[in-house]
């Protein structure tokens, strides 16, 4: 299974940013209703498994053994371990891992039919994103780059209290601009994301998660 932002909803994409504001390693899955799960990771060691005592409990996949595998920090760093703790393996980017296997930034775990996303912020600092991931970036203006952020910006709230965007008068506020202004910047984006027609709050709203998991917005254009 792979993960794309775009299967993600705003506040589900706000959650996932507030995490990774916060710099701390995370696991990120979809449980039996795919309501989304995220998990930070403390301590130094997890244990994955069926049983309801798991502190990543997989109770409705019949895949995942009662205790299927084990998360450790060992040297600083995030790994899994299956000694043949599982029936049906665990897996990391698709391939069967035997014994101990250091995970990296962006690692997706399988556990029975249950796949893990594994976050650790920390590691990806200095990672370039895909060109593809920003191509609905490409003939942003400036201009439509501010009012995109404005527009963003309870998204980004790194307590993530809010995931609401914000109207054309708070983002002419916030940018001492008129509305008029604002509604031709924002008349450009909808077309620039290939927004679908929808009702106006729905449509902000999906510009907003449209720019956010594109990577054209991201927590780094709030950093002072």
């Amino acid at each position: 299974m792979a993960f794309d932002r775009r299967d993600f909803s705003a506040s589900e994409l706000a959650e996932q940013l507030a995490a990774e504001r916060r710099g701390r390693p995370f696991l990120l899955y979809r449980d039996v209703e795919k309501a989304q799960c995220l998990l930070e990771l403390e301590g130094d060691r997890i244990s994955v498994g069926r049983e309801p005592g798991n502190d990543v409990h997989l109770g409705w996949d019949p895949e995942a053994s009662r205790v299927h595998a084990l998360l450790e920090r060992v040297g600083g760093r995030w790994t899994v371990t299956d000694d043949q703790l599982s029936r049906n393996g665990t897996f990391v980017n698709g391939t069967r891992i035997r014994g101990r296997r250091r995970l990296s930034d962006h690692d997706v775990i399988r556990f029975g039919s249950t796949s893990v996303y594994f976050r650790d912020p920390a590691d990806s600092s200095g990672e370039t994103a895909p060109a593809a991931s920003r191509e609905p970036g490409a003939e942003v203006t400036p201009a439509q780059h501010r009012v995109l952020l404005a527009l963003c910006r309870p998204l980004l709230d790194p307590r993530g209290e809010a995931a609401t965007p914000q109207s054309n008068g708070e983002i002419a506020a916030d940018l001492t601009i008129s509305v008029e202004a604002v509604r031709s910047h924002m008349k450009q984006l909808f077309r620039l994301f290939e927004v679908p027609d929808l009702p106006q709050n729905r449509k902000r709203a999906e510009l907003a998660r449209r720019a956010v998991a594109s990577g054209v917005v991201s927590p780094r254009d709030l950093a002072p």
